[in-house]
């Protein structure tokens, strides 16, 4: 397996994958997806500044209606919804290149499919759990997501308190767009209540120092002595 830092502007990523080819299809793909994003955006400042939900074109490129469908059903700006989106292009580009295994993970937002057993560490800044578990991915064909936001780890905006908010979904765009909206709501006390009732979602698990929170289907969790060293960083 190969693993590659990759960074284009403010998309910083690690890939991995099984060959070089694999490698430069993701790349490409990832680029791809970039330029048709500044290209909206530069007919559409708006769509970048927005907090909240908006309207796109119809014809508007494909990551562009994914991010904005994404914050339209979190109930968030479509920019929360990026990494995993231009993540989840890389992964298509992969697939459509042959790949039977490619994981990109943009920021902590992460786009994959696999043939094999995966294992994701879980780092949530100070808390007490942070570093010492691993959710344990099986094999799966189609791309599907795991995305994380945090009140107090990276530069991302967050209007909350958690430490890490990973949100687990077929749609990676809507995982993405989901931990943000919920790490700016979900606290220990209004974890049950800020769950969304219909979504794409179908786990999510939360950090707040010591308290754990967990919903939905969720991956296996084992222990594990996660190497801080591996994550994305620019």
């Amino acid at each position: 397996m190969i693993r590659e830092h990759f960074a284009y502007h403010e998309t910083i990523t690690t890939i991995l994958g099984d060959t070089e080819e694999d490698i430069a299809a993701a790349k490409k793909g990832m680029l791809s997806a970039r330029h048709d994003l500044e290209a909206y955006i530069a007919s559409d400042p708006f769509f970048q500044l927005s907090y909240d939900p908006v309207l796109v074109r119809e014809d508007a490129p494909e990551v562009v209606l994914r991010m904005a469908d994404a914050g339209s059903e979190a109930g968030t700006g479509p920019m929360a919804a990026v990494a995993a989106a231009i993540a989840w292009a890389g992964a298509e580009a992969m697939q459509d290149f042959g790949a039977s295994f490619g994981l990109i993970d943009n920021g902590g937002d992460i786009a994959f499919f696999s043939d094999r057993v995966v294992s994701v560490g879980i780092h949530a800044g100070t808390a007490p759990s942070s570093d010492k578990f691993a959710f344990v991915l099986p094999p799966q064909k189609t791309i599907s997501g795991i995305c994380t936001s945090s009140a107090t780890v990276g530069p991302s905006v967050s209007f909350g308190i958690c430490d890490a908010v990973v949100c687990f979904a077929d749609n990676p765009a809507k995982a993405d767009a989901w931990a943000t909206s919920l790490c700016n709501r979900i606290t220990p006390e209004t974890f049950s209540e800020v769950l969304p009732r219909e979504s794409a979602l179908h786990g999510v698990y939360a950090v707040a120092g010591d308290w754990i929170g967990r919903w939905g289907t969720l991956p296996e969790i084992r222990p594990a002595k996660v190497d801080t060293g591996l994550i994305t960083k620019g």
